[in-house]
């Protein structure tokens, strides 16, 4: 019973240091600077290209620790059942929570917190262990994972992208700060729209071709001349036959370079000969993806067609600027934003005033997943094509269409119903007492 006993303890004891190992292997291979691992590999540090390696695989590496330390836990549990049996029952309670003290403290705090003072030396120190246990469990580990996710998805679980999880947990952060007042509201509204680039496409944000400024290019050279400086733009699309047909884009650089070489005589200039060869993007391209593409083409401008090769609209390098910084007025833009606040708190707001912009200039909260446009948010809401007149209520606030083109709402009041309440609460001129 005795050489049982020692053997028991001798167990509980090899149990508890190969618990440390697992726990301090995850936490230094975990928070281990990759940098300083690779300056540690150059030097030719014993170790280091192993615990590199273990660190690039993460996902694998963390999966096959953490099952070695249940794997640990249970023969811990069942080698303490072993050693307390003969036990009397308070005896074996006080001897349990002992034992669950130690390795909670020896097997787990102690070596966790030690990693993660030094987490490079201790992940080179315990790399060549760490390696064993990956190779050994990392299958198993990484099986268990897979059956677990099919679980889910049968059970009508979806688990999502990791990467959506931390973006949302990013947001909820900046939020929370944000009503603590430890971020300011412009800070909030930059960070907020880094984080709500990776879900929007080129037609959440580009101009629609309602609203394209364009040139045929079959006017005479007086006339684009004209057009382009009463434009305010840089760069215009131009168009031959239809507008659907964009031959180039013409740069206003090119064009007043065009007319000084002529001593100023328009009707000399080919239009034709100064375009720049337009560049055409899907509307379903990803921000993050055209910001990388306007830079590596160093250009600016691009036209936004559809899957049938249609134009759709334009996007600019300062279109995607502003969804991080906010709109950007230069002294050419127009003064007039689309919206129009009133004294009695309601807000005349052009159809096609974008929602995020609207969102963000007044710390409102309306859905922009199903519509971009304040007008397409209310068709959307609607189920119909509002008539003159109609009003409607939802997400907190009072839309009433004024003015509608063919199909097209093109002007609308919205009154924040909280506002509304609070102003009729209030008493009004003249009434008695």
């Amino acid at each position: 019973m005795n050489h049982e006993t020692g053997l028991t303890g001798a167990a509980i004891l090899v149990l508890l240091l190969v618990l440390a190992f697992l726990a301090a292997a995850r936490v230094a291979l975990s928070d281990a600077s990759r940098t300083r691992l690779g300056e540690l590999h150059k030097r030719g540090v014993k170790g280091a290209a192993t615990a590199l390696r273990l660190r690039d695989s993460e996902e694998r590496t963390e999966a096959a620790l953490s099952l070695g330390k249940m794997l640990v836990a249970a023969l811990a549990g069942a080698a303490a059942f072993l050693l307390l049996r003969g036990l009397a029952p308070v005896a074996a309670i006080v001897a349990a929570a002992g034992l669950a003290a130690g390795f909670g403290f020896l097997g787990l705090l102690l070596p966790r917190a030690y990693a993660r003072k030094r987490p490079e030396r201790v992940a080179v120190a315990l790399a060549a262990p760490a390696a064993v246990a990956v190779a050994a469990l990392g299958p198993p580990a990484m099986l268990l994972d897979s059956l677990a996710a099919s679980a889910m998805r049968n059970a009508g679980v979806n688990g999502g992208d990791g990467s959506h999880s931390v973006h949302e947990e990013l947001r909820e952060t900046i939020d929370l700060h944000a009503k603590e007042g430890t971020v300011f509201k412009n800070d909030r509204d930059m960070l907020s729209g880094i984080l709500a680039m990776q879900d929007l496409t080129i037609a959440d944000i580009m101009v629609h071709r309602t609203k394209m400024t364009t040139i045929d290019g079959a006017e005479p050279p007086e006339e684009i001349v004209a057009k382009v400086l009463k434009s305010g733009h840089t760069r215009i699309p131009v168009w031959n036959d239809s507008p659907d047909n964009i031959i180039g884009v013409l740069h206003a650089k090119n064009l007043f370079a065009a007319l000084q070489k002529h001593g100023g005589d328009a009707a000399k200039i080919d239009i034709e000969d100064i375009l720049l060869p337009p560049w055409f993007v899907p509307d379903t391209r990803a921000i993050p993806d055209q910001l990388n593409a306007f830079l590596k083409r160093k250009s600016h401008f691009a036209i936004v067609v559809d899957e049938y090769g249609e134009v759709q609209g334009l996007v600019t390098l300062e279109d995607i600027i502003e969804e991080i910084v906010g709109d950007i007025k230069d002294e050419h833009d127009a003064v007039a934003s689309g919206v129009r606040p009133k004294p009695d708190g309601s807000y005349l707001i052009d159809g096609a005033v974008p929602i995020r912009d609207l969102n963000r200039a007044f710390d409102w909260s309306l859905p922009d997943d199903e519509a971009n446009t304040i007008a397409g948010l209310v068709i959307h809401e609607a189920r119909m094509i509002p008539e003159v007149g109609q009003v409607f209520n939802f997400h907190g606030f009072r839309f009433e269409v004024l003015k509608k083109r063919r199909h097209q709402i093109t002007a609308l009041r919205v009154s924040p119903q909280k506002r509304e309440a609070d102003d009729a609460a209030a008493p009004q001129p003249g009434a008695e007492d």
